[in-house]
């Protein structure tokens, strides 16, 4: 009997995709490491806390199109389910970045469980999906921190360049504080290696490094630099979508496995046995 048909919804895994520093292929990952996920049989909700909306656009989802989101739901108290909207990706929802999300860093330091909203949000609707992804803003305030407190999970994209290594370590320390005060459930499970060039030496000595310092931590797929990566976001589209056989639609599949078998994901709302 599989989990469909017994008992109490299996909790979704929520993943926090974060790193303070910008640039690094966080909002690229997020995008389109949910839609590989949610290829691969998962039933997934992406949420963009990033005030600059670029998950949501990257699925198509631009300014003019956007609807009550995030801000609607931490602010103003709005229901999780209806700000759910779907994406062009079977399986792939999206809470998108509305345009007031800006201003919610400020009015939340005000706000009765600040840290908690949305974990208190995202309870409401967790049972609906086998996967959460939070693309987290390039900053460690308020709202990432809401992301951190919702998460079991943090993934860190992390840019094979010089000083990447050091912009992580601010991250790190935050991880563990929110795990000895606000959520003991929070683990570092991933670190992924973005922008990799096999023709440059400083992207070898970069995840060299990594792995040294992070050990397993460090995924073992890497996401090379690929213009279809960046060709596919302008048209308001995962890479996969775009162009599924190039490089950086590979290294996107084949991360969402590395993913599944390290978090040990499941699409048991599938019908399919845990």
């Amino acid at each position: 009997m599989n989990d469909t048909e017994s008992g109490p919804a299996a909790s979704p895994r929520i993943i926090a995709l974060a790193n303070q520093k910008g640039g690094v292929g966080k909002t690229t990952t997020a995008i389109n490491l949910a839609a590989a996920l949610a290829t691969s049989g998962l039933k997934v909700l992406l949420v963009d806390m990033d005030p600059q909306g670029n998950a949501s656009t990257g699925l198509g989802v631009g300014y003019d199109a956007r609807r009550s989101g995030t801000y609607a739901m931490l602010e103003d108290g709005a229901r999780a389910a209806a700000v759910v909207q779907p994406s062009a990706v079977p399986g792939l929802s999206l809470i998108a970045a509305d345009t007031e999300l800006a201003g919610a860093e400020l009015e939340l330091v005000m706000a009765d469980r600040r840290e908690y909203r949305l974990h208190d949000a995202l309870a409401q609707i967790g049972a609906d999906y086998d996967a959460i992804l939070i693309d987290c803003p390039p900053s460690l305030g308020l709202l990432t921190l809401n992301a951190l407190v919702a998460a079991q999970s943090v993934i860190v994209p992390l840019q094979c360049e010089f000083f990447a290594l050091e912009g992580i370590s601010q991250l790190v320390r935050t991880v563990n504080s929110v795990r000895q005060s606000l959520n003991p459930a929070l683990k570092l499970d991933g670190i992924v290696l973005t922008m990799y060039d096999r023709r440059n030496n400083l992207s070898e000595l970069v995840a060299d490094d990594a792995r040294s310092f992070f050990g397993d931590r460090v995924m073992e797929t890497l996401i090379p630099r690929n213009i279809r990566i960046s060709e596919a976001q302008s048209h308001g589209q995962p890479v996969m979508n775009y162009d599924h056989r190039s490089s950086g639609s590979l290294a996107y599949q084949a991360l969402a496995t590395e993913v599944v078998d390290r978090l040990g994901l499941h699409a048991v709302r599938k019908g399919k046995a845990s």
